[in-house]
């Protein structure tokens, strides 16, 4: 097995610490799909399974997959069980989440933490599988991809978004993305120094009520990476004024901000209006239109890796999720 440790030094800016990279995924490959959050079309799943294994990737299902329980995937131990069983299974080498929307909090603090360090492999997700992401994070030092998941939307992430997946758990090259000018939050720029740090975080609403759980990570000397869906302007407002007050943005670098996905539909205030006021007086890099989240032609990126953010470019750069 390979396992990749990546060293940040202080001396680029960052406190020094080690992430753990799981290995690359290569055809033939096992990856187990897991529903630890809301239920899934099962149209839009056999999409996913198409695409994963037109790259050469063996896709198998955790029991439960396909469950429903009202607004969930199933109940709280199977979809745990679904979840902890693929972390356990020394065949699988990736798990890829079929959807977010609500429920991964529910279970995170079973989650085994354990499996992970004595076996990593990839987790991919994103949205409401920031709860996880966070936790593999702060309890294994994981990295993971903040990605589309399996339950693939053609109409929603097309043939860039699914090449950026497959670079991002097929290859080992550094993750480069370029700051849109068509992205709702592109006028959000602060800042124009590049700074490193250790890229965390995912989901606003997920990373704010991450805070006080054992699964919240300190973001000293990180760069933040926030986006968000269906937030009118006041809760975004919210979000990040419990994270200021909690002293979570403490000793942060920088501010990654990816799509605010029908976040000012009907508001006389924007969300780059609420991000600026939010963000700007912090005293650190800020860049917005970043092409990650709930938006169309999503892109892939790797988190709890060392990233750059460079304002003046216009350029996130994240270190391989895999090695």
């Amino acid at each position: 097995m390979i396992i990749g440790a990546v060293l940040a030094g202080r001396e680029a800016g960052y406190t020094r610490a080690v992430t753990v990279r799981p290995p690359v995924l290569a055809a033939g490959d096992v990856v187990m799909l897991v529903s630890p959050s809301g239920p899934v079309k099962p149209e839009r799943v056999d999409e996913g399974v198409a695409l994963l294994e037109g790259w050469g990737l063996v896709v198998r299902h955790a029991p439960g997959t396909l469950d429903r329980h009202g607004y969930l995937a199933g109940l709280d131990d199977a979809r745990l069980s679904g979840l902890n069983g693929a972390l356990r299974d020394p065949k699988v080498r990736a798990v890829i989440c079929t959807r977010g929307g609500y429920g991964a909090q529910r279970i995170v603090d079973s989650l085994d933490s354990a499996a992970l360090r004595d076996d990593p492999k990839l987790l991919v997700g994103f949205s409401d599988i920031t709860a996880l992401q966070l936790a593999v994070w702060r309890h294994a030092k994981l990295a993971s991809v903040y990605a589309p998941m399996a339950a693939w939307s053609v109409e929603r992430t097309g043939a860039a978004s699914a090449e950026s997946l497959r670079a991002a758990i097929m290859t080992a090259s550094d993750c480069v993305l370029d700051a849109r000018p068509d992205e709702e939050t592109s006028g959000v720029r602060v800042g124009g120094r590049p700074v490193t740090g250790t890229l965390v975080g995912g989901n606003l609403c997920m990373i704010a009520s991450t805070i006080g759980t054992p699964d919240m990570p300190s973001l000293r000397d990180a760069i933040l990476l926030i986006e968000d869906v269906d937030e009118p302007p006041y809760k975004v407002d919210r979000m990040l004024t419990q994270l200021r007050r909690s002293g979570a943005l403490d000793g942060i670098i920088g501010v990654a901000v990816g799509q605010f996905t029908r976040c000012s539909d009907g508001w006389p205030t924007t969300i780059v209006d609420v991000l600026l006021d939010r963000l700007g007086d912090l005293g650190v890099a800020v860049l917005g239109g970043l092409p990650v989240g709930h938006g169309r032609d999503q892109m892939s990126v790797p988190v709890g890796v060392p990233a750059t953010l460079d304002v003046g470019a216009g350029t996130l750069t994240a270190t391989a999720a895999v090695a």
